[in-house]
């Protein structure tokens, strides 16, 4: 049964794996906060404020070219730079379904597990897709599939607890569950 998230994309679920499919924006190294959503508008963090700028410093047409359930590719170091969950939520909210990356810095990973936005690290992934690929992500398994090349990568499979903060759209909502759950325990 499809399960909408906050900001309208699509995420299939099958037998209990979280399946993502998009087409792939390739980027290189060391992209930073800084361009991921400029500092210009962090006078708000609501998403749908935050997603008409989301890689406008990095890619002026990223706008043009992005659908909801796309998905972000790029080398090392991604999300580098200043500590701001505007980031995550400026990707989360444009539509990327998840980023794959060869490395992330830290901080944004950390970010995106609270904002609830997939993330995978996979050098061959990264070295065997190119801008417009066509992918198909198992966030259970971890399997990435080209399906525009007809190859195959693995990624390291989320836990089952990350799967549920994901699936609920990051910690805070997850928090809620949980605490709806021990109240109605009650």
């Amino acid at each position: 049964m499809p399960k909408p998230s906050y900001n309208g994309t699509t995420y299939r679920m099958e037998a209990k794996a979280l399946i993502l499919k998009g087409y792939v924006h390739k980027y290189g190294a060391n992209v930073d906060t800084d361009v991921i959503i400029p500092a210009r508008y962090l006078y708000t963090s609501e998403p749908a404020e935050l997603a008409p700028h989301c890689m406008e410093d990095i890619d002026p047409s990223f706008q043009l070219r992005v659908k909801p359930g796309d998905i972000i590719v790029a080398t090392t170091n991604f999300g580098c730079g200043s500590s701001r969950e505007h980031a995550p939520i400026a990707i989360k909210a444009v539509g990327i379904s998840c980023v794959i990356a060869q490395s992330f810095a830290r901080i944004f990973y950390r970010n995106s597990m609270n904002m609830g936005l997939p993330i995978l690290e996979s050098d061959e992934a990264v070295a065997g897709t190119e801008k417009g690929d066509e992918l198909e992500v198992d966030l259970t398994t971890g399997q990435i599939k080209n399906l525009t090349r007809g190859l195959t990568f693995q990624a390291k499979p989320y836990p089952p607890f990350v799967l549920e903060l994901i699936e609920a759209g990051g910690l805070v909502e997850y928090t809620k569950r949980r605490l709806q759950a021990q109240k109605a325990k009650s």
